[in-house]
């Protein structure tokens, strides 16, 4: 499978809402996250421990891909748009910034660039 198709198969899993499932099939065991200027942290382990945290929080989540997703090399950068159910049906909307650094076929690490104030609806 061409880089280019593995990098399609991850934004497809992210798009089906299998947020967990994404982060075990195409990270590696010591990836790393970082949102915004926090520490990274990981290992894969945590991170989907972490996920399945945020999703139970929520009600419903609805994933969508705002632009092309942009590969230079090993660098990808992806422009997502989250909608966040709350319990009180409440709907919370982020955007972001993904930029990853893969190595091989799988991320090794990826930092995430957002507004902070968009959590606060």
């Amino acid at each position: 499978m061409s880089f280019q198709n593995r990098v399609q198969a991850f934004v497809d899993c992210v798009l089906s809402n299998e947020h967990v499932q994404a982060i075990k099939a195409f990270y590696h065991e010591d990836a790393t996250m970082q949102e915004n200027l926090n520490p990274p942290r990981g290992p894969r382990a945590a991170l989907m421990e972490s996920e399945r945290r945020m999703l139970a929080a929520h009600k419903r989540v609805v994933t969508s891909l705002l632009s092309p997703v942009f590969i230079n090399g090993d660098q990808v950068v992806i422009h997502w748009a989250f909608e966040f159910t709350r319990p009180d049906d409440s709907v919370m909307r982020i955007e972001e910034l993904a930029h990853q650094t893969w190595r091989g076929d799988r991320i090794a690490a990826e930092r995430f660039y957002y507004d902070p104030a968009q959590m606060r609806a």
